[in-house]
């Protein structure tokens, strides 16, 4: 049986890279990829911390978790597409020039 605490350490590094890449990184996909690895890092501890204590809540968490990334994908990509189409970049500091 694998201890709660490498589960904790493998979520915080998956974190930390996230979070470097979502501060870092210019290109508006790999900060969604940035993102996409920030929650599946706070899956893992749900799963963890719920396998740990014999509850399902953290499996639950999860899921819901799971659920709202994937909407987040959907209308962020959509996004995406229009501003390829409209500025043919993904450049982070050029989304600002969307407005009206």
């Amino acid at each position: 049986m694998v201890p709660l605490s490498w589960y904790i350490v493998l979520g915080v590094i998956l974190f930390v890279i996230g979070a470097a890449g979502v501060l870092l990184r210019r290109n508006i996909l790999v900060v969604l990829m940035s993102l996409e690895l920030l929650l599946n890092s706070v899956n893992i501890n749900f799963i963890a911390f719920g396998r740990q204590y014999d509850d399902f809540r953290g499996q639950i968490f999860a899921i819901f978790v799971i659920a709202i990334t994937a909407a987040e994908v959907a209308v962020a990509l959509g996004i995406l597409v229009a501003f390829v189409r409209n500025k043919s970049t993904l450049k982070v500091d050029d989304v600002t020039m969307m407005k009206g």
